[in-house]
């Protein structure tokens, strides 16, 4: 099978310890984890971790049965991209003189939806959310300007078709 990008998603209780041994059970099947985000869910006292790997589809449903028997972890999904809504969001430092003396930097932040989130009179930080490609494309442009620092943060994601984890609970 060829190996493509899924979301996994897990509805975990908020244990200690957990992050450690759903990372082992990565590691020990030799898979690298691109993105990871972990935040409370829908439900009170229930987490959901978003997961993005790349790997073939047969190995993704193995993984997801290992996750499921894990005390802590009461439902695994795995979605590819078309399947679910994402973002990654990203912090942009370029200095402020640049931002000042090109109409061109100002568009492009426009253009990218960036919104201002920090102005000193040495440097101006951006935060925008998209796709990968999208904040890709953006951090090419700001560092022929200078950029100073960036930081992207982990994919968060809806599944497309889900009524959400609490209606599965009541069933």
């Amino acid at each position: 099978m060829e190996k493509q990008e899924y979301t996994i998603t897990l509805y975990t209780e908020n244990s200690i310890g957990l992050i450690g041994r759903i990372s082992t059970i990565f590691s020990r099947r030799k898979i690298n984890i691109e993105s990871l985000n972990t935040s409370p869910s829908e439900v009170e006292g229930i987490h959901r971790f978003t997961i993005v790997i790349t790997e073939a589809e047969d190995v993704l449903r193995k993984l997801c049965r290992q996750l499921e028997k894990q005390i802590d972890i009461l439902k695994a999904y795995y979605n590819t991209n078309d399947e679910v809504i994402w973002q990654e969001q990203a912090l942009f430092k370029v200095p402020a003189e640049v931002v000042n003396e090109k109409v061109y930097v100002e568009r492009l932040l426009r253009q990218y939806g960036a919104n201002v989130v920090v102005i000193r009179n040495d440097y101006i930080v951006f935060e925008t959310a998209g796709h990968r490609e999208e904040i890709d494309k953006l951090t090419d442009e700001l560092t022929k300007y200078g950029l100073i620092e960036f930081v992207r943060g982990a994919r968060i994601a809806i599944i497309k078709h889900s009524a959400g984890f609490h209606s599965k609970m009541v069933q």
